[in-house]
């Protein structure tokens, strides 16, 4: 195959994100379940290439699913990771264009913060919880995913996902998906979504 996907390093140590998020959290969840998406997605484009070339008989509608669930699992951790920053350099409240965009469309950061963390507490079973922009109405929206099938709704962009999988959480907070999602705030990357922001708007 002429183009693959491959697994973006961290752009932080994998013991950055502690308290929050432990190291062995982060390892696992980086090297095996990122690089499992990687490795998912590549395979399914090798099975579409060569059926096309009359190599091998496959179930296409199997196929694109498999291609769907790995390339967007691969796609929102390649946005999660950046979206985080270690203890001191990520959390508090957003400032500049997204912080901005955050008090017009949700009334102030409290009250994003209460709806998105309840987006994530209450995926069910695994999923994430996404910040998007959505172009036709020029503004910021939340969603759930349940698994990532279905990422986001056509032509919106993510700007912050936090991954409710229990990989992403059970090591460390066991059962208690809300624990979780509280701590995750603490290394919130806005500077990263801010980014994120001002290349949708250019």
């Amino acid at each position: 195959m002429a183009k693959t996907y491959a697994l973006p390093p961290l752009p932080y140590g994998y013991d950055a994100l502690e308290p929050h998020i432990s190291k062995q959290i982060m390892t696992l969840h980086h090297d095996k379940h990122h690089q499992a998406y990687v490795n998912g997605a590549n395979a399914a484009l090798e099975k579409l290439e060569k059926s096309r070339k009359g190599e091998a008989q496959i179930d296409v509608r199997a196929v694109l699913r498999d291609y769907s669930f790995n390339v967007n699992g691969h796609i929102l951790h390649s946005i999660f990771w950046p979206n985080m920053a270690p203890p001191g350099k990520g959390g508090g409240s957003p400032g500049g264009s997204i912080g901005d965009w955050v008090n017009r469309d949700f009334g102030g950061f409290d009250k994003f913060k209460a709806q998105f963390s309840d987006a994530a507490k209450t995926v069910e079973g695994s999923g994430w919880a996404l910040l998007l922009h959505d172009p036709e109405t020029d503004s910021l929206v939340l969603t759930q995913v349940e698994k990532q099938n279905f990422m986001h709704l056509a032509g919106m962009t993510v700007l912050l996902g936090l991954d409710v999988w229990e990989h992403a959480y059970y090591l460390q907070y066991l059962n208690d998906r809300a624990k979780y999602v509280d701590a995750w705030w603490n290394v919130v990357n806005w500077s990263d979504v801010d980014s994120r922001l001002s290349k949708v708007k250019k």
